[in-house]
């Protein structure tokens, strides 16, 4: 079954860590651009990270940069979120997406529907 995996979340208190892993199963992560996105209840979806197929190119969204860092394993079929400093704002469901780079959107520019895979999910919880 193809699919992706998110693992890594749980609850951490503020200015704490923790590494988010996206795993894909099934198939290969080699031809696409990965996104993090972020929902909170009550809110709509956002961007939180982008990595390019090759790794070359990152994008964060404003309020994570300098926290978050996107980085990926190809071998491993993996990309990882690593977040640093966390805020009770930061608390939502994340989830990734992959989105084929042979579409040409610059990293993760492209509409929901044109990403092949997402995740289920993992729950980040940052509360003292």
């Amino acid at each position: 079954q193809m699919q992706l995996v998110e693992s890594g979340g749980g609850l951490v208190q503020p200015g704490g860590s923790l590494r988010l892993s996206c795993a894909a199963s099934g198939f290969t992560l080699d031809y696409y651009n990965i996104g993090w996105f972020r929902q909170a209840p009550g809110k709509e979806r956002e961007g939180v990270s982008c990595i390019s197929s090759s790794g070359g190119s990152t994008d964060y969204a404003d309020s994570v940069k300098g926290r978050f860092t996107i980085s990926r394993d190809n071998a491993k079929d993996t990309v990882y979120l690593q977040m640093n400093s966390l805020k009770p704002e930061d608390t939502a469901v994340y989830y990734c997406g992959a989105l084929p780079a042979g579409l040409g959107y610059a990293l993760c520019s492209g509409p929901p529907h044109e990403y092949d895979y997402w995740g289920q999910g993992t729950q980040v919880t940052v509360s003292s």
